[in-house]
């Protein structure tokens, strides 16, 4: 049997989408990118939504667009709290806007934030907090808003692993000022590549339609929050307001994202029922500490840490796995603090992170998928007997 970290969840819709739009002979972002944008707003309960081209760029223009903002921006120099466990481009966009980062320890169970460690770090110069909800997992947004209620902070959710997590009953990347999602093949549902960034607010929405594509005006509405239009289109049509990037989607991504989106609640469904039967499979293997879920994770993986109590080594388990054909993953990134991109960062450590140093040393994670993979969970536990 070979058990796959990730699966195409695509069909002869997705296939019928990418020619609709080749007849129409048009690739670049279109009407498709628009319908797209408004259904997923739609499904994650944000008022705007806009595509771009990958989650990484998603949270490369959420942060650039706190730096635009005309009352209260971010500057350099600026204080974000982090979770020391998360993919490389959480942290990239922190460092390339002159932020200081302030890296937090993680739960050994839920894989996000030490709430008692995220309480210390907060401080006078905090500005911001980037909350990661990890392999589909809720951050405890009551503690973190409780932390934060009477200061001066903004919280934006890295939600690009967990499109479909709900929090009290409000769907995950819409409960912070911003949150972003990844659409990459391996995430919940795939266009591709590609990426959205989530807001309530109308002067961000328009700050990101801008900066997604080189900072001009032309995607801006008439009435707008940044600028006052002329009624001249050839005069709109290279007028350069922000400093901006070209990270838009092509028009192929949004018309699979349509018909992506219409498949994503069974999708979920399946994620969740896999969910349930690994629980059950291993929630009592003492070798082995699964993730603890915080009100309803989408569950992009299913992670495992080695027991201190354990006298199992990670070495064997990823040997046994590989040539057992099941592919395997570090959880996310590991400890990023430890790695050695960061003497390019601004930062700071919140505590001993030992937490996050034990994830990294002793955690590794499977591949969960859109349709019912009990047989492969069986497989996974037969081979991790023999471990």
């Amino acid at each position: 049997m070979k058990y796959e970290l990730a699966s195409t969840s695509w069909d002869e819709k997705e296939i019928e989408a990418i020619q609709k739009v080749i007849k129409k002979n048009n690739y670049t972002m279109g009407d498709d990118v628009k319908q797209f944008e408004a259904d997923f707003a739609k499904f994650t309960g944000n008022k705007y939504c806009v595509m771009v081209n990958s989650g990484s760029s998603a949270n490369l223009l959420a942060i650039a667009a706190m730096f635009f903002k005309k009352e209260n921006p971010l500057k350099r120099g600026d204080e974000v709290i982090v979770p020391a466990v998360s993919w490389a481009t959480t942290y990239y966009p922190l460092c390339q806007y002159g932020l200081k980062l302030k890296f937090v320890d993680v739960d050994k169970y839920t894989l996000n934030f030490d709430l008692n460690e995220l309480k210390k770090a907060i401080t006078d110069k905090t500005k911001l907090i980037f909350a990661v909800n990890l392999l589909g997992n809720p951050n405890d947004y009551d503690a973190i808003n409780e932390m934060i209620k009477d200061k001066n902070i903004y919280l934006l959710e890295d939600n690009c692993e967990s499109l479909g997590g709900i929090y009290k009953g409000k769907q995950l990347g819409s409960i912070g000022l911003m949150g972003t999602y990844s659409t990459f093949f391996s995430h919940h549902m795939a266009t591709m590549e590609g990426g959205l960034v989530g807001t309530d607010d109308e002067e961000l929405y328009h700050i990101l339609l801008s900066i997604r594509s080189h900072g001009w005006t032309r995607h801006l509405p008439e009435e707008n929050k940044l600028c006052t239009k002329s009624k001249n289109a050839f005069d709109e049509s290279f007028r350069f307001i922000l400093p901006g990037y070209n990270v838009r989607p092509i028009e192929m991504m949004g018309a699979i994202g349509i018909e992506q989106l219409k498949k994503l609640p069974e999708f979920l469904r399946h994620r969740r029922e896999n969910a349930k039967y690994f629980k059950e499979l291993f929630e009592n293997d003492d070798r082995f500490i699964i993730q603890k879920e915080i009100e309803t994770s989408s569950w992009f993986g299913f992670s495992f840490l080695i027991n201190e109590n354990s006298n199992i080594k990670r070495e064997s388990v990823i040997k046994a796995l590989t040539e057992a054909n099941i592919d395997t993953r570090p959880i996310v990134a590991g400890n990023f603090a430890r790695k050695e991109v960061v003497k390019w960062f601004d930062y700071e450590i919140q505590g001993d992170l030992k937490n996050s140093d034990y994830v990294d040393k002793n955690g590794f994670f499977v591949g969960n998928h859109q349709f019912d993979i009990k047989d492969k969970l069986d497989y996974l536990k037969e081979v991790l007997k023999g471990v």
